[in-house]
């Protein structure tokens, strides 16, 4: 049955491996050895075996030359008959083991030298024969007796008679002899071959052992316990699998914290309201007045719950990467702008104090969102006609150079047992003449800043109002020093 592909498709099952990866790894480099060990010594016996007729050949060759060069010398010595040519030849030959030279007249054997052993002309009469009469000159022979023969044959005529100089190579024992040294070493290549498998059970094992610890930590991952992590050591391939899986498991971890508190926080707040709304429907009363106040009281907590949803939703989000979107944006228009939809919030006397000028790179809505947040807050603590001020201003040269902009209303202030804590999730200032909100505007403000990389603050002395402020990064690149002087 053929599966599905496309990206739709469903990931195609793997095929089932019994044979667990250390024994695949020891497997596989085991074979590759002893493919490796056969190959050489295939290929080294051969270039021995050759060696050794190439051996033989060059000894024919050798008294072949030393048999022309005394022929030579023995016609100007007195030698003057065939038969007393070959058996001085003869005589004065040194054979060593797996050699025999026979002198002949008219194909019958005159004389031989051999080395006393086995290789006696007497054993070998028909090989001596084949070739003597042989109408080749060398040539390269094998008998179940002799075993592999090289040999070799100068015919001359002297005194009216066919005299010829048999050399005879017997290979049959110097094959013999690489064929052992290929079999000791044939016994040395398996005993290395087993020592090498031991190695790369070792090796394999310590390559493994960090994919064994990924292993073990993704077991021992509960559903409610992502901290477990793999130890990273070194920097090779495998080390980098288990950093990006400790990567993954942050990212994880990250987003199960920002589920976590988002139930949390949702079921923290959202109990409350419910309650009051559940409580004021059971005891809804007939009275047409009552009723109107019942249902208008209810239309205010589902307002309030969905504001709280709102918030909690767009601190969630704040986790995210894409939270905050970074676009060039011109400083004075942003201020403008905040300053006008700042006017909407409630009838207070809106007053623009500094208006910084210039080219940043940070997400206009969300900073305008920070702002009027702060705006809001400022417009609870005030009453109609009381003053506001807002502003924008440069703080700071080059590379350290921030945005700064603030909100400064006339209230009661903040406490400073607050200040430290009022930008938390929950954290409700409790000077007088402040409003109960939801606790999450403030913290919404921190997560805009956080996302650009800047901070928020709060300056205030307690009964004479307060400054809230954002600061984001706004440094001044040389291109832009170089385009302002332009």
């Amino acid at each position: 049955m053929t599966e599905p592909q496309g990206p739709g498709a469903p990931l195609r099952t793997l095929r089932r491996r019994t044979l667990p990866a250390r024994w695949r790894i020891t497997l596989w480099i085991i074979l590759s050895t002893m493919i490796t060990v056969l190959a050489i010594g295939l290929i080294g016996r051969s270039v021995f075996l050759a060696a050794v007729e190439q051996t033989a050949n060059g000894e024919i060759e050798q008294e072949a030359a030393e048999f022309a060069r005394f022929a030579e010398d023995a016609a100007s010595g007195g030698l003057t008959t065939a038969e007393e040519l070959l058996r001085e030849y003869v005589a004065r030959q040194s054979v060593h083991e797996d050699e025999v030279v026979i002198a002949a007249l008219d194909g019958v054997p005159v004389a031989v030298a051999e080395d006393g052993g086995a290789r006696t002309l007497e054993t070998h009469a028909a090989l001596v024969e084949r070739m003597l009469t042989d109408t080749a000159v060398s040539g390269a022979l094998a008998t179940p007796e002799t075993g592999p023969v090289r040999w070799g044959r100068m015919d001359f005529t002297g005194g009216g008679q066919d005299g010829a100089v048999l050399i005879v190579q017997f290979t049959a024992e110097p094959r013999a002899q690489v064929d052992r040294s290929f079999g000791a070493i044939a016994w040395v290549a398996l005993i290395g071959v087993l020592l090498s498998s031991g190695v790369a059970w070792l090796v394999a094992g310590q390559i493994l052992a960090p994919v064994r610890e990924v292993y073990r930590v993704a077991r021992d991952i509960g559903e409610h316990d992502l901290t477990a992590r793999v130890p990273v050591e070194g920097s090779d391939d495998i080390a980098a699998v288990a950093t990006t899986f400790n990567q993954m498991l942050d990212r994880l971890e990250a987003v199960h914290a920002t589920q976590q508190r988002f139930v949390d926080d949702a079921g923290h707040e959202l109990r409350t309201p419910i309650t009051i709304v559940r409580g004021h429907l059971e005891l809804l009363s007939e009275d047409p007045e009552e009723r109107a106040a019942t249902l208008r009281l209810v239309s205010e907590e589902l307002d309030r719950m969905s504001r709280i949803v709102t918030d909690l939703l767009v601190l969630a989000r704040a986790e995210q990467p894409d939270f905050v979107r970074l676009a060039a944006c011109d400083i004075a228009t942003l201020t403008l702008d905040i300053e006008a939809k700042a006017q909407m919030l409630g009838e207070r006397r809106w007053q623009l104090m500094e208006v910084a000028e210039g080219v940043v790179p940070l997400d206009p809505q969300r900073v305008t969102q920070a702002v009027l947040q702060l705006a809001a807050n400022a417009v609870q603590v005030t009453a109609d006609g009381d003053t506001i001020r807002i502003g924008s201003r440069f703080e700071g040269d080059g590379p350290e150079r921030r945005l700064r902009l603030w909100v400064q209303d006339a209230g009661p202030g903040v406490a400073p047992a607050d200040a430290e804590r009022i930008f938390d999730r929950f954290t409700r200032g409790d000077s007088a003449g402040a409003r109960r909100g939801s606790g999450l505007g403030l913290a919404i403000v921190r997560a805009i800043t956080d996302g650009h990389g800047g901070s928020a603050w709060v300056d205030s002395v307690l009964g004479e109002g307060a400054t809230f402020g954002i600061d984001v990064p706004a440094p001044v690149l040389d291109t832009d020093e170089n385009e302002g002087k332009s």
